[in-house]
């Protein structure tokens, strides 16, 4: 396997390979969408040019040349004007003057701390004008005071301030500063510790959670905050490593943006931390994954990729915003070859993007999607783009078996119909079931009536089942296990398992109950109005949330 420094290498040359390559626009920067994407290629292109020792492929001084120049023009939008409520900010889409973009409170928060760190690691091979600029950047966003925030809420906002407040100090020998810095990351460590992180599985935030404390421990000049940095910094990753497949981030989501979903795009720091799938052509998010670097333990790299013995994994997680719900319950039933988990609780996370329940697969070089999963969809989706649940739904998990009913409104009809997505690989049609099987782990898609219909798209096939209310059970078994059970390809699981299907009893009360003897011999039941489970059981016993711990 390779190295961590050399998968950062493959990540700098191909992003500065890309923008070494990509035409500049009339204002002298690559991309009007976001000016952080000029300001991360630019540093790649920049670092890539001064690295002696890397065969780049390209003329360094062209590269250098073009990289100063992208970013003394990124640097320039920023507002300088310390009257204005704006000050020390960027705008963030440029289109279609970027000189007359509106400031925007987001690019200072992650790009204002990166770069501080770019400027100190970086200054002494930049012509006299980019130091200029970067140390002029860097003092206007230590006057604007944008940091200055009271820790309330524990996300990813203000885990940028805390380190913010540590870096500015540092670097501009703040002695108050620092010490409010210290504070503000001794309380966000103690959050950690007593209730966890709100942004469960939550990209891009988890990424901007460890950049900035990377950024700041890399800053660091004082032995007092190296130990709680690294403390924050292993548990981050530590988190990562419970719910890692190669690549994939398993089970539910606070937050799924397009490009991660139903594939896993933003896969960079995974990349340079595991290693164990491969680099994509492209990374939707390239942020500084390739730059900065903090190596996790070795018990939380060995948890990351030693998968021989199925694990299950519950935890629990306080939300930002309770809205009824003071703790929420995440599973995740994890193998070597594939994982399945969600969280039990439905709720309205920013953006509607909560991203409930998968079955998960390692990311390979192929052209699948890596993830299986249902939705009813809510507020903000838009057809092509598999997000943004309805806020109905009843679930029960159990090791390899999701069981899902879904409520419907008789009063809005376009709305009762129930997506799917599953991954390329082979499929069986039945009237009621759908059995796969793709990247050694068959899978059976159980659907509570015979109103669906299948279709393939490049990367995914798409299910639309249409009536609610309705119900889904899925349920993966890896072909290793199948050989010991006597199924030898697709037809054999598909028959052993048609004997299997669920039961679909409505009940009383505008209840429904479903009951499902999995493979693993277990007797699934769940009882819901679609909005609530009432009584998720196995074997005959309600879940117990006791088990369920930070």
């Amino acid at each position: 396997m390779s190295t961590a420094q050399e998968r950062r290498r493959r990540i700098i040359d191909l992003i500065a390979r890309q923008a070494y390559d990509r035409s500049l626009l009339d204002s002298g920067l690559w991309f009007h969408d976001d000016i952080r994407n000029n300001f991360y290629f630019a540093s790649y292109l920049f670092a890539a040019s001064v690295d002696e020792t890397a065969e780049i492929g390209f003329d360094r001084q062209e590269a250098m040349r073009k990289a100063e120049s992208v970013l003394m023009n990124a640097l320039s939008l920023q507002d300088k004007d310390s009257n204005r409520a704006t000050y020390g900010h960027w705008p963030l889409g440029l289109h279609p003057d970027p000189k007359a973009a509106k400031p925007n409170v987001l690019p200072a928060e992650l790009m204002g701390i990166l770069a501080v760190w770019f400027y100190r690691k970086y200054s002494s091979r930049m012509s006299e004008g980019l130091k200029a600029a970067f140390e002029d950047a860097s003092l206007h966003l230590y006057r604007s005071g944008y940091y200055r925030v009271p820790l309330r809420r524990y996300h990813h906002h203000e885990a940028k301030y805390t380190a913010a407040k540590l870096i500015y100090g540092t670097h501009f020998q703040d002695e108050a500063l620092l010490q409010e810095g210290k504070e503000s990351l001794r309380l966000t460590l103690k959050r950690l510790s007593e209730q966890g992180m709100p942004e469960y599985g939550a990209l891009p935030w988890f990424w901007h959670w460890v950049q900035a404390f990377t950024c700041a421990l890399e800053c660091a000049t004082e032995e007092a905050l190296i130990e709680p940095l690294r403390r924050i910094l292993d548990g981050l990753w530590d988190i990562r490593a419970s719910y890692y497949l190669p690549g994939a981030w398993v089970g539910a989501h606070s937050r799924g943006l397009a490009h991660d979903l139903p594939r896993d795009g933003n896969v960079g720091f995974d990349y340079v931390q595991f290693g164990d799938f491969p680099l994509p052509p492209s990374l939707p998010r390239v942020e500084y994954a390739g730059l900065l670097y903090y190596e996790a333990p070795e018990y939380v790299v060995r948890k990351a990729v030693q998968r021989a013995e199925p694990r299950e994994v519950r935890r629990a997680v306080y939300p930002i915003e309770p809205q009824g719900a003071e703790v929420l319950h995440n599973y995740a039933y994890i193998t070597e070859r594939y994982a399945v988990g969600g969280m039990w609780e439905r709720v309205k996370e920013f953006d509607n993007e909560q991203h409930r329940w998968e079955a998960t697969l390692p990311l390979t070089d192929g052209p699948s999607v890596n993830r299986l999963y249902f939705f009813r969809p809510g507020e903000g989706y838009q057809p092509g783009d598999p997000r943004h649940q309805h806020d109905s739904g009843g679930m029960l998990f159990h090791r390899s078996a999701v069981v899902a009913y879904y409520a419907g409104e008789a009063e809005i009809e376009q709305r009762n119909v129930l997506h799917g997505v599953l991954p390329k690989g082979q499929w069986i049609q039945r009237p009621t079931a759908l059995y796969g099987y793709a990247q050694g782990v068959y899978f059976a898609v159980f659907l509570s009536s015979s109103g669906y219909r299948l279709t393939e798209a490049s990367d995914r096939y798409e299910v639309t089942h249409w009536g609610l209310p309705a119900g889904v059970v899925v349920e993966a078994l890896d072909d290793r296990e199948a050989n010991r059970m006597g199924i030898s390809d697709l037809d054999a699981f598909g028959s052993i398992l048609e004997e299997r299907a669920p039961l679909w009893n409505p009940l009383p009360d505008g209840l429904c109950g479903i009951e499902y003897r999995s493979l693993s011999g277990d007797l699934l039941s769940l009882k819901t109005d679609g909005r609530t489970s009432n009584l998720p059981a196995l074997n005959g016993s309600p879940i117990d949330f006791r088990a369920y711990h930070l």
